[in-house]
């Protein structure tokens, strides 16, 4: 089996689907790399020879799968051919037209982030590894975007008291905001609909912010949807304990679906001047109401970061998660490089986000 790896083209996208670590552990698969494509994400061309791989000038044609990070462009899309596999962030759910334009051109196309949340299917998760990525980093952002230390210190000049974090939303970026904000040294607490991950979030050295308001947990691991009257008490508690914080990270998200609104503009009217949002949902529009996706904006005397892809701020170590994760998806579709796509396998047929138009 040949795969082709070719240069990401999304505006602000730095990482490669495939790092040259990654190409050795291959078995039975020839990787074609295009010219530069590791280049933004801190990988030289010829870190990717070392490894095995070819470089190439188009790493669309003589292949049997591509694999990428972003969706591709509809240009890109023309390129590929009937029968390829397409593997990368298909974005299935509200991308349903691309989707069925590939359907229509014979592409299987494998969604990383339709991978069943299950044990067997843990080291192809792309949604989390790069969930790590962004929790990680939206700590960072908040304790840069801060006026004051995130650590107590005790100086010459006397003791300076820790910031208080807040992290709404115990997934996988939280936990990570969560511990990186602990190592950081600041007062952290945690919040999320989901009973079950209290110990989580205090096993991390966190305290939980209980607010009364109580979901249940899906089978992909989110919490369920609150209806409209569980969405206002949850709003109106928040608005009541926002303003003790000094920083808040968001990282609220339904699969498919735009974010639910947590932080109303009365919350960031009661916050401090120089306290910071940092909103990791901005992506699906944001968890507060003052959050502009892709933007950086100061209401109210509150800073509130909306930057988008987060990851992608930190291509090198996310690309080398993201290249494992489709290591081992492919791995799974084609062992010993044969490809044998078993349509009864949970991980194989919930992946494929075009098989039923193909085989129509």
């Amino acid at each position: 089996m040949r795969i082709g790896v070719p240069k990401e083209t999304a505006a602000g996208e730095r990482r490669v689907a495939l790092a040259p670590e990654t190409v050795g552990r291959l078995g039975g698969i020839t990787v074609s790399v295009e010219r530069g494509a590791g280049e933004t994400a801190g990988f030289a061309d010829e870190a990717y020879t070392e490894a095995g791989a070819q470089l190439a000038d188009d790493a669309w044609t003589d292949v049997e799968a591509v694999v990428k990070v972003a969706k591709p462009s509809d240009a890109e899309a023309e390129r590929l051919a009937s029968g390829q596999l397409l593997v990368g962030f298909l974005q299935p759910l509200t991308e349903t037209a691309f989707v069925e334009r590939l359907a229509e051109r014979g592409v299987l196309g494998f969604a990383m982030e339709s991978i069943p949340r299950t044990t067997r299917a843990q080291a192809m998760d792309a949604l989390s590894s790069q969930a790590t990525v962004a929790g990680y980093k939206g700590a960072l952002l908040a304790a840069e975007r801060l006026p004051k230390f995130f650590p107590m210190l005790t100086t010459a000049a006397g003791t300076i008291a820790p910031a208080k974090v807040l992290v709404l939303g115990a997934g996988v970026a939280g936990l990570q905001a969560i511990a990186t904000a602990r190592r950081l040294g600041a007062v952290v607490s945690g919040f999320d609909v989901r009973p079950a991950v209290k110990e989580q979030v205090e096993s991390l050295g966190a305290s939980f912010l209980d607010l009364g308001i109580v979901g249940e947990e899906t089978e992909g691991g989110y919490a369920r949807e609150l209806t409209r009257d569980e969405q206002a008490r949850q709003q109106a508690a928040l608005e009541e304990r926002i303003p003790e914080f000094d920083a808040v990270i968001t990282t609220a998200a339904i699969p498919g679906r735009p974010a639910p609104r947590l932080i109303p503009t009365g919350a960031v009217e009661g916050m401090r001047s120089g306290s910071v949002i940092v909103d990791l949902a901005a992506e699906t529009g944001g968890n507060c109401e003052l959050t502009r996706p892709g933007d950086e904006v100061v209401e109210h005397g509150v800073r509130i970061v909306g930057l988008l892809n987060l990851p992608s701020t930190m291509p090198l170590h996310a690309s080398q998660l993201y290249s494992r994760n489709v290591a081992a998806l492919l791995g799974h579709l084609a062992p010993g490089g044969e490809l044998n796509l078993d349509w009864s396998d949970e991980i194989t047929a919930g992946t494929c986000v075009t098989r039923k138009e193909v085989a129509a």
